[in-house]
């Protein structure tokens, strides 16, 4: 989400004359955008921030901006702890920095600026909904980034199409929680309408979603990830702990076993589907016992991708008000390690199966004489050549496989 909001910043920028630097003592403006879901991500804003006030005293005219979920609705802690920033911007939040960019410019914004949208890569980003409601009790980010607001289907498909015109194949659509798309809306349409229209956009290969809640994955978008061409066969669908207790206190709605059935569904009507998840270990109160599901639940259902983390208080959330961080540190790190080397036991098997396979592999870019890209079920594919077909769907020949990404050799030069 925050590549996202990064890119549609830029392009209003660009559209304004400017241009990226690729040093920041080099920069006219500097924008800053800051992510907050864990503490160590904010400890490493706070750090960048700071190594920039001397860039700003020895440039008083240099405008630094702080963007993204470490600015709140009140700022004035955030002015006082660094007069050195000139512009502080809540996601999706652009119009502070761009007046006055169009004020010291002397430029007309209305005139300039058009529809922003993310860069024009072979794939990119699509927000569609902004914010969350769930208030896992863990979680800063309803706090920081609102309740949750559904963009039109039609403004969404617009966005697609003017992608496409750009070059774009791929599009992911993103939410905090995307399957709750359009619950606000009045018209009744869900995810899986919008899946339907932007599936027919034309010159659009493929279509990816995500990040998904286990409450909110309906039969229908199952259904529809099934039976549209386009839409790619991955889900992305956190569980976070495999204990009913922890799952209680993290305030996310539904059980392990409930979990499990929603997973059974996916493979019976998606049988290729892979599928990634997020996982918190060590969250308040949980015992060995309640982690040992978390293992168990991870050795049954054999995971494609798995984000681990250990949890960490954040100050705000409910849980940092009401529930105690009791399972020490070295404890959180240690049933962190268990599940990193089963997790990469799993994608070892998982990808390994693939080799002497054939795939279809959406050409991205090439870097040091390989061409990469993914195949329609995620899987990051190197290929063992370059390739002028950057943005074709290219056939490749998988020989080589690691936890991470495969390598394949090209079926036609």
């Amino acid at each position: 989400m925050n590549q996202a909001d990064s890119e549609r910043l830029e392009s209003a920028l660009n559209q304004m004359g400017l241009v990226s630097s690729t040093a920041p003592r080099d920069a006219d403006v500097i924008v800053l955008n800051s992510c907050v879901v864990r503490q160590s991500a904010e400890e490493k804003v706070v750090g960048n921030l700071t190594s920039l006030k001397p860039l700003k005293q020895d440039e008083p005219n240099r405008i630094i901006a702080l963007m993204g979920c470490m600015v709140g609705p009140n700022t004035s802690a955030l002015e006082k702890r660094y007069p050195y920033v000139d512009v502080f911007m809540r996601p999706q939040h652009y119009d502070p920095l761009i007046e006055l960019l169009g004020d010291r410019m002397g430029i007309d914004i209305e005139g300039c600026v058009g529809p922003l949208t993310a860069r024009p890569d072979v794939a990119t980003y699509i927000p569609i909904i902004h914010g969350c409601d769930k208030f896992c009790s863990f979680c800063i980010i309803p706090y920081r980034r609102g309740r949750e607001v559904s963009r039109p289907v039609r403004e969404i498909v617009r966005e697609a199409e003017m992608l496409v015109q750009r070059g774009v194949k791929e599009v992911t659509l993103l939410g905090q929680n995307v399957d709750s798309y359009g619950h606000d809306l009045s018209n009744e349409q869900d995810l899986s309408d919008l899946l339907i229209e932007v599936n027919d956009v034309d010159g659009l290969e493929r279509v990816r979603f995500l990040t998904s809640h286990p409450n909110d994955m309906s039969d229908r978008i199952i259904d529809v990830v099934a039976e549209l061409d386009k839409v790619c066969e991955h889900f992305n669908l956190p569980f976070q702990a495999g204990g009913d207790v922890v799952l209680t206190r993290m305030r996310r709605g539904y059980t392990n076993e409930q979990y499990r059935v929603l997973i059974q569904k996916i493979r019976e009507k998606v049988p290729n589907a892979s599928i990634g998840t997020d996982v918190i270990v060590g969250f308040c109160g949980e015992t060995d016992e309640q982690f040992q599901k978390t293992y168990d639940l991870m050795e049954d259902v054999r995971f494609d991708k798995a984000h681990l983390a250990a949890y960490s208080t954040r100050e705000g959330t409910i849980a940092d008000r009401n529930l105690e961080d009791d399972v020490p540190y070295e404890e959180k790190k240690a049933r962190l390690r268990v599940l990193e080397g089963l997790q990469a036991g799993v994608q070892t098997e998982i990808n390994q199966r693939l080799e002497g396979n054939t795939l279809e592999v959406l050409v991205e870019d090439e870097k040091n004489g390989r061409a990469f890209g993914r195949s329609r079920n995620d899987k990051l594919v190197y290929i063992d050549q370059a390739t002028d077909k950057v943005g074709e769907i290219l056939d490749v020949k998988i020989y080589e496989s690691t936890p991470w990404s495969l390598q394949g050799a090209l079926l036609q030069a």
